[in-house]
């Protein structure tokens, strides 16, 4: 299927949801992207524009392609505009309830072809899939942010995937120029397993006096050749979507090195969310918008 015969739903406009739209448009298929906030939908297709417009001025996309790009993409102001969509991307609130009763809802609209993917970076694929009648359609597609510019894409089989839906999202991912890495359904699959620990632990070492933030930051970065210190990574996915990662590492393999900091629940229930907040570990000015991520 040609990239422009090919339709991308995307589901939620914050950070990560324009950013897949934005990815999906730029490689030449066309997209409709949907928010139940009208002001969410504005926001997520004005920075789409934003960061073409940049490029644009920093000569890494000719105008016209900017112009084609922005033409792709579709404001979807409710499910059912998604019906004839090839592959549905899901981008929402980090919370399994509310993802298991959007797929009920998808797999009813959609055309039974369609594929039907969360960007979820720890809620199990298996227990969405399982809200709906086809779990073979179903599987993770797990995107780093900031979208546009990384290239990493987990793509998560659930215990039911088919292996020609791991095949056709492989596919669309590869064509928005992602490199794919295929991984099992286990708790935080590969990234966040892997990456939650380091930074609970360098919350810890903050709120037992080792260090204060910049040097903790600064150890990671210097010492060990990571671009960003775990603490400003943590800024930057948002301290909130760390905690409930962590909760569902802690919760689905029972091991109490996953449990969260309690310096991270106290911040969270503070209201110091990290970039989004304006202020986390770090200090952001200005401060930015409470958009999901």
């Amino acid at each position: 299927m040609s990239p422009e015969s090919t339709t991308v739903g995307v589901i939620g406009a914050g950070t990560m949801g324009h950013g897949i739209a934005h990815v999906a448009a730029r490689a030449g298929l066309r997209v409709i992207l949907h928010d139940t906030s009208e002001a969410a939908l504005s926001s997520g297709i004005a920075t789409i524009e934003k960061e073409l417009n940049r490029a644009v001025g920093k000569g890494a996309l000719p105008a016209e392609s900017m112009r084609l790009a922005l033409a792709r993409i579709t404001p979807g102001h409710s499910l059912a505009s998604l019906k004839d969509a090839h592959l549905i991307v899901e981008a929402v609130v980090e919370r399994e309830e509310v993802k298991r009763s959007l797929f009920q809802e998808l797999d009813r609209i959609c055309a039974p072809g369609a594929v039907l993917a969360s960007n979820t970076s720890s809620i199990s694929i298996t227990r969405i899939a399982a809200a709906t009648r086809s779990p073979e359609r179903v599987i993770g597609m797990h995107f780093m942010n900031p979208v546009p510019v990384m290239i990493l894409v987990e793509v998560i089989r659930g215990h039911k995937t088919s292996a020609e839906t791991v095949a056709k999202v492989t596919g669309w991912a590869r064509l928005m120029g992602k490199t794919t890495v295929e991984v099992n359904d286990y708790p935080g699959f590969v990234s966040n397993r892997v990456l939650m620990p380091m930074i609970n632990e360098a919350i810890f070492a903050l709120m037992e006096g080792v260090a204060s933030a910049e040097a903790i930051d600064t150890v990671m970065k210097l010492g060990m050749n990571h671009p960003m210190g775990p603490l400003a990574l943590a800024d930057l996915i948002g301290l909130d979507t760390c905690l409930q990662i962590l909760e569902v590492l802690h919760d689905g393999l029972g091991d109490p090195r996953y449990r969260p900091c309690p310096l991270l629940r106290r911040m969270v229930d503070a209201g110091d969310l990290g970039r989004k907040s304006g202020r986390g570990f770090h200090t952001y000015e200005p401060k930015l918008s409470l958009s999901q991520p």
